[in-house]
């Protein structure tokens, strides 16, 4: 059968998920319509007409694929082809430990990438009802930032109501406006990344009091305030700032503001209470976003609290913090193990709509919306990856791995989730005749064998 005599999958939308989707297709010579609503038709959230637009952090995380869940699922999926990652490693930016990009540039690779390919179709214009019978395949891959009147549409059809929570978005700091008297470069640790020297944030110390007083603005700022139908749980992996601090003072010295494996220079007898991290976001390294700052306050409260921050008194922000509504399904209980909606399977979701958290989450599950559409377009086995890869662990969770009220006695909904260890099947660590691995010895030791075992099965799976 050859690419002309192929009718095209449709994918509605070109974010992380759909462009990863679209090139998945493309690269096993399927043609693709890609539909795009933006920019006739923005979001809450996107400033850009550009595929793949990265509208929170500007990190990938962990790139570490010996010892961490993130950086081995961006192992996997760089040896499955994929085009988020590869787009991500061209345009890196130091980070220490993480895998961070200059947004704009890794936008402009993965639109121009697609765009240029001569089996994408691209067509802007939203998509405000369930895909026409005639489109056959589809990948639905709209995000957690699905339209109102498409979103009602899959709520039709499955009969089920969806479910939404609030993500918030940190503050983007100009470079030149930060007080490097009193900020430093240093990573955690001093420990390097990609493309890093083991300084690659600016670290910005708190007193005791200082703490104490930036805590106390927190809890009194203005904030934003939420319509009746808006007031839904947050994803705890990504709480603004002020929720973290209502939780407890403490709250934000073991999270974010954590002081650990950091010392000032300019005083190195001297422990800091506290310590804000601002990461560089740009390749000029002209911007810094505020690490762990998601934030739902308003803007004047925003401006006056965050200079409050020694080295930041006179921070000018590129742009402030703000929140946009994610809406996903019940995946469990709508979609099949390949991502294909049981109530009408010619429709297969992808992405963050799915249930997952995160980008490389998101580009992951697009990966193999895309590999299981061009499977079954080809006529060929659909088969998930293994359960002990990253990507088969997520996508797992996502279809039916999570603890459900049947499944456990009690009533529980499915939750959005990042890829972590505790999705992994389990494993014995092989050691040596008398010896005992104990502590933090034993998890690191468990890790690594997790991730061994995960890149062996991939690779059965990928052959």
């Amino acid at each position: 059968m050859t690419q002309q005599s192929l009718a095209p999958v449709h994918i509605v939308g070109a974010g992380l998920a759909g462009s990863e989707a679209a090139w998945q297709l493309v690269s096993r010579d399927i043609p693709v319509v890609l539909h795009e609503m933006r920019p006739r038709r923005g979001t809450e959230a996107h400033k850009t007409g550009g595929f793949a637009e990265l509208v929170c952090s500007n990190s990938f995380r962990s790139d570490d694929h010996e010892n961490n869940a993130v950086g081995l699922l961006h192992e996997e999926m760089r040896r499955a082809g994929s085009l988020i990652m590869s787009s991500a490693d061209a345009n890196k930016v130091p980070a220490g430990g993480a895998l961070a990009v200059d947004r704009e540039a890794f936008s402009e690779k993965v639109t121009a990438t697609l765009r240029a390919h001569p089996l994408v179709t691209v067509v802007e214009g939203e998509i405000d009802g369930l895909p026409p019978e005639d489109w056959g395949d589809v990948v639905v891959a709209t995000g957690p930032l699905t339209s109102p009147a498409l979103a009602d549409a899959i709520r039709a059809a499955t009969g089920a109501a969806s479910l939404a929570f609030f993500d918030a978005i940190a503050p983007i700091v100009h470079f030149d406006s930060i007080d490097m008297d009193k900020a430093w470069f240093q990573s955690r640790y001093d420990k390097p990344g990609p493309g890093g020297t083991g300084a690659d944030y600016i670290n910005c110390p708190m007193d005791r009091d200082q703490y104490e007083a930036f805590v106390d603005a927190l809890l009194a700022g203005e904030k934003t305030e939420f319509k009746d139908f808006e007031k839904t749980p947050y994803f705890d992996g990504c709480l603004p700032i002020e929720v973290m601090a209502e939780r407890g003072r403490e709250t934000l010295r073991h999270g974010p503001m954590k002081p650990v494996g950091l010392t000032n220079p300019r005083d190195p007898t001297v422990k800091s209470h506290a310590i804000v991290q601002l990461r560089q976001d740009n390749a000029l390294g002209t911007l810094y976003n505020m690490v762990g700052f998601q934030t739902k306050l308003k803007y004047g409260a925003q401006a006056d609290i965050f200079r409050m921050i020694p080295g930041l008194e006179k921070a000018e922000f590129a742009r402030l913090g703000g929140l946009h509504r994610n809406t996903y399904l019940d995946s469990p209980r709508l979609l099949d193990p390949v991502l294909r909606l049981r109530a009408a399977p010619r429709l297969r979701f992808a992405g963050q709509v799915t249930g997952c958290e995160g980008y490389v989450e998101s580009a992951s599950i697009g990966l193999l919306a895309g590999r299981f559409a061009a499977a079954e377009r080809l006529g060929t086995s659909a088969a998930p990856p293994p359960p002990t890869t990253a990507l088969g662990a997520l996508l797992g969770h996502i279809t039916g791995g999570h603890i459900s009220a049947e499944t456990e006695g009690a009533p529980r909904s499915f939750q959005p989730m990042n890829v972590n260890f505790g999705l992994f099947p389990p494993i014995e660590v092989p050691r040596e005749p008398g010896q005992r691995l104990r502590g933090h010895e034993k998890t690191i030791a468990k890790r690594q064998a997790i991730c061994r075992r995960a890149l062996v099965d991939l690779g059965g799976w990928l052959g």
